[in-house]
């Protein structure tokens, strides 16, 4: 199983629309996963075109998205749970507030966003994983989105990098 997973996308603020290094691997995609912050219910849409879309809101998210999606998610792919969270709120790092929303469920990773920093840390038997942003890098050399391969329980992310958003 592929999944595509990606946060932050802000669209259209940051972008008019995905970028075609990002486009490729939705085109093969038996899952979306977005970590927030999208911006506005099309995002969602148009994702859904290409896998099912497991999202979760951002701070930023219109109030459209925010009676839809949840703000965190408990996504069961085989014997595997994923934990998912945008990552926003107060005190702590953005790393330590994603792996709180999660410390009374049983995980095997928790995937989140808001920072816009690529990050892939194994804590313990819980892998942490943040894309990054495809479409608005900050302060990051490159753009960036994640994959999560799942093959018999086992999990294999990778990070992808890119310097153009078009």
């Amino acid at each position: 199983m592929k999944i595509v997973i990606l946060g932050d996308t802000h669209i259209p603020k940051r972008a008019k629309h995905f970028p075609k290094r990002l486009l490729a691997e939705l085109k093969t995609a038996d899952a979306i996963i977005h970590t927030g912050d999208f911006q506005t219910t099309d995002v969602y849409n148009d994702l859904r075109v290409f896998a099912p879309v497991h999202g979760v809101i951002g701070n930023v998210d219109s109030e459209e998205l925010q009676q839809v999606l949840p703000s965190s998610l408990l996504l069961p792919f085989d014997d595997v749970t994923i934990g998912v969270t945008h990552g926003h709120g107060k005190g702590k790092t953005t790393e330590k507030r994603a792996l709180l929303a999660f410390e009374h469920e049983q995980v095997d990773a928790v995937i989140f966003g808001h920072s816009h920093i690529p990050f892939h840390k194994q804590i313990g038997d819980i892998t942490l994983f943040n894309p990054g942003s495809a479409t608005d890098k900050r302060r990051e050399k490159q753009f960036s989105f994640g994959l999560l391969y799942i093959q018999k329980n086992t999990l294999r992310f990778e990070h992808v990098f890119y310097d153009s958003k078009d």
